[in-house]
Order: structure tokens, then C-alpha cells, then sequence
């Protein structure tokens, strides 16, 4: 499992840096940074306060974090959870867009 990884591609997915993150989460920019390059292990809480921030839902930030072999032997249904995660990150990013974005 990569949450770094997958806080990573919410936030550039979302256009949107990570201080503004880091702010709405309440934790350091510097600390971010270090979950985004897996050198540190977040916390539940952590994790549910930055996909809050993010506008996620920590289920789906889960799945985007998920190793192949993590959803199941068969590829053809990891694949599409993986399309799916994806594609409900595009469209909540439209979304947040045109709601007036994260940065507002």
C-alpha cells in the first residue's frame, strides 16, 4: 500500500499545492512532503483529516493507494477498481472546479 502515492495524485489531480493541504489537514508542509515520499507512516486520523482536505473520500484514497495483489488475484477486477478509483477522482475534481476549487 503507497497513501504517499495516492495523497500525491489527489493533490496534483486537484491542482493544489501542499501547503493549502497542509493547512486544512493541520499538519507541517515539511510533514506532508514526508508522507508523499513514504518516509513516514500516517496515522488513521492523519490520513482521514488530509483526504478531508483533499475533498476525497479516504475509501477511495485507500484504493488508489492499493498494490495490485491488494485487490485480489483476479487483474481484470483489480483493474477496473483502479479505472473507477481514477475516474471518481476526475470527475470529483471537475466537481471542485466548478464549485469554486480547494484554494477558496
Amino acid at each position: 500500500m503507497n497513501v504517499g502515492q495516492a495523497i500525491r495524485l489527489c493533490r496534483t489531480q486537484r491542482g493544489v499545492s501542499q501547503s493549502v493541504i497542509a493547512s486544512r489537514a493541520n499538519c507541517s508542509v515539511s510533514y506532508l512532503s514526508m508522507l508523499e515520499n513514504n518516509r513516514r507512516d500516517p496515522t488513521l486520523s492523519t490520513i482521514i483529516k488530509i483526504a478531508e482536505a483533499l475533498h476525497v473520500p479516504v475509501g477511495l484514497l485507500f484504493l488508489l493507494a492499493a498494490d495490485q495483489k491488494e485487490l485480489g488475484d483476479d487483474e481484470n477486477i483489480a483493474s477496473q477498481l483502479m479505472q473507477f478509483a481514477l475516474a471518481s477522482l476526475e470527475t470529483s475534481a471537475k466537481t471542485t472546479a466548478q464549485a469554486g476549487g480547494l484554494n477558496g
